[in-house]
């Protein structure tokens, strides 16, 4: 009875040991997994956010911007039919440039392109709200950046886009205010016809352009024909 009691108590005493080792764990051992665990998941958060889109690409439109008339006159257009000019103008203008970018209408209007991170084309995405000056330009003010799903200052990416694309000559950006001015006025097409912007309303899909036509020959001789009747008179 004695060794059966002795036995028992060694047994009760190894499992007393057992279970204070294993309610004893290193502190320090816990601190550099939760470390290690945190550092993982900020890098794996920071990548996933930069390489992210944040928009959906954008696909012109198939609809057709048309014009008629002889003389002065105003056209309301919806945001497709101007995404649609701009595309075909920027995919113009860009021929031969190695780095592209795309500009277009939504609630807002969009400046997207790429930059170099690490060796890396990454996605941004520039933001801004479109006014019309007392001369028919257009200025752009920008009002957000995102760079995958990641909100970064604006005026590093304006310089840089100021720095490294292929703008045309009428636009100018100004970095120190974070804005773009589109100068229309300064803008001709080949057959001598210019625009002016009247009213931009990006929410309700309201867009007005007054259209200023060349004066032609037939024109100039009409008026030369009627400023010698005149004068015979």
């Amino acid at each position: 009875m004695k060794k059966k009691g002795k036995d028992m108590a060694e047994s009760k005493t190894k499992r007393n040991l057992k279970e204070k080792q294993k309610r004893k764990i290193n502190p320090w051992k816990i601190s550099f997994l939760v470390l290690a665990g945190l550092l993982l998941g900020a890098l794996l958060f920071f990548t996933v956010r930069v390489f992210e889109n944040r928009e959906v690409s954008y696909t012109p439109s198939s609809d057709t911007l048309t014009q008629s008339g002889e003389a002065t006159f105003q056209v309301q257009l919806k945001k497709a039919q101007v995404n649609q000019v701009i595309d075909y103008y920027l995919n113009d203008f860009q021929k031969g440039s190695s780095v592209k970018y795309k500009f277009y209408l939504e609630n807002v209007a969009l400046l997207n392109g790429t930059f170099q991170v690490l060796g890396h084309d990454v996605e941004f995405y520039l933001y801004f709200d479109p006014y019309v000056t007392e001369e028919g330009n257009v200025l752009l003010k920008a009002k957000s950046l995102s760079i995958g799903t990641l909100s970064l200052p604006i005026s590093d990416i304006l310089k840089y886009v100021v720095k490294n694309y292929k703008l045309p000559k009428w636009v100018e950006p100004d970095t120190e205010n974070n804005s773009i001015l589109i100068n229309l006025n300064k803008f001709e097409m080949a057959n001598g016809m210019h625009i002016l912007a009247n009213k931009i309303n990006l929410v309700d899909d309201d867009i007005r352009l007054d259209v200023y036509l060349p004066a032609t020959a037939g024109s100039s001789s009409d008026s030369t024909q009627s400023t010698t009747s005149t004068s015979e008179k």
